[in-house]
């Protein structure tokens, strides 16, 4: 499902113009991103929840060259479902 799906869905069960909805669908977006960039924890109920955890710096290895690299600390986006969905999905049959 694309985002221009899931605006067709919205304003077919709204009613609302596809501009209209995609104005909103876009604003929802930016807001979720900049909360993001300002680390801030974002929690939308019976959904999941979005946060930006930190990676501890670690050793890897080229695969390449088998040599050590070293990772620093990084902070990465991190999105958790909430436990209804994760329950659904799991009993959703195809």
């Amino acid at each position: 499902m694309t985002k221009a799906d899931i605006v067709a869905n919205i304003s077919d069960e709204t009613g609302l113009t596809k501009k209209e909805v995609a104005s909103v669908v876009n604003q929802f977006f930016v807001e979720v991103r900049d909360a993001l960039y300002g680390h801030e924890h974002i929690e939308i109920r019976g959904f999941g929840t979005f946060k930006v955890v930190e990676r501890n710096p670690r050793m890897a290895r080229n695969p390449h060259t088998k040599e050590p690299v070293a990772v620093p600390r990084r902070h990465v986006p991190f999105f958790k479902f909430s436990k209804t969905v994760k329950n659904k999905v799991a009993k959703a049959e195809k």
